[in-house]
């Protein structure tokens, strides 16, 4: 009896391993594949997010400083913004489609300023959308905890957040004039004396600030950058050019003071002087580097 019982057991066993066998040689294993795009929520930003430019220095009001380095997150509908003050906005797409958007909508860059007053933080040089660069301005208002509160799209590409916080609770908390070293302060007193006094005019007065501002770092400089050596070498060159335009003329005036030395003492010459000779007009005939041929014969 017991050996029945072990044979039977032996034939269902190997029956078992039959069945499981034919059944996976059947099966087809698909495995999740190890991302879902480039806009796989669970990377890390950096592999997913590629930006443009780097972000500006930190600068404004002191007490904001301490904002840096951290990231406010509000879900509404579909899409995860997400508000790092000094650094970026993103927009994640709460979604596991393969093509699910995740992009960034601007890149801290200055602050805007009206009225001695921060109106708002500009973050510019996101995404593309269409010709154009997606930016987002970071409005702060008083509120109990730091949070990102409310965003919009007022036009197309252009984003508009609302960042509540109790640092900016004080009615002097966004005051310009203080953020100011004493020196650009003194520069500050000294343009709004030359604007009461009429000294300067209203876009005079404006730009003056724009300046200081712009020195303090709280605006994006919108000057351009030199090379010193390029243009010592375009001067250069400009000033052996003239030189040699100054030579020719002195050439010529000579040629035509001999020939009128010889024409008063009525002694024969063969002009030489013809267009094709001419150096002038040799000159203008290569002047895109072709130095051209000469016949010696």
């Amino acid at each position: 009896m017991a050996s029945i019982q072990h044979s039977v057991t032996v034939i269902l066993g190997c029956i078992s391993l039959l069945v499981s066998h034919g059944i996976a040689g059947k099966m087809k294993i698909v495995e999740e594949p190890n991302t879902f795009g480039v806009n796989n929520p669970y990377l890390a930003q950096g592999n997913r997010l590629q930006p443009k430019v780097t972000p500006s220095p930190v600068s404004g009001p002191a007490h904001l400083h301490r904002l840096s380095g951290k990231c406010f997150s509000l879900t509404e509908s579909m899409y995860k913004y997400e508000l790092c003050p000094f650094h970026n906005v993103t927009q994640h797409e709460q979604s596991f489609r393969w093509n699910a958007y995740s992009g960034i909508l601007g890149i801290w860059q200055e602050w805007e300023i009206a009225n001695n007053t921060f109106m708002g933080m500009w973050m510019r040089e996101g995404d593309a959308c269409g010709a154009r660069s997606r930016e987002t301005k970071v409005i702060f208002v008083c509120g109990t905890k730091s949070k990102l509160a409310a965003v919009s799209e007022p036009s197309t590409c252009v984003y508009s957040l609302t960042f509540e916080t109790p640092l900016v609770c004080h009615p002097h908390a966004l005051l310009v004039y203080p953020t100011l070293s004493e020196r650009l302060q003194h520069e500050w007193d000294d343009v709004e004396q030359s604007k009461y006094e009429g000294l300067i005019t209203e876009q005079g007065y404006n730009n003056l600030l724009k300046d200081i501002f712009e020195e303090a770092g709280l605006l994006k400089s919108q000057k351009v950058n030199v090379n010193r050596n390029e243009v010592a070498a375009d001067l250069e060159m400009d000033s052996s050019l003239q030189k040699c335009t100054e030579d020719v003329q002195k050439l010529r005036e000579e040629v035509q003071r001999l020939q009128a030395v010889l024409r008063q003492h009525n002694i024969p010459f063969t002009p030489t002087h013809n267009k094709s000779k001419d150096p002038a007009a040799v000159s203008d005939q290569h002047l895109r580097g072709d130095i051209g041929l000469i016949d010696l014969h």
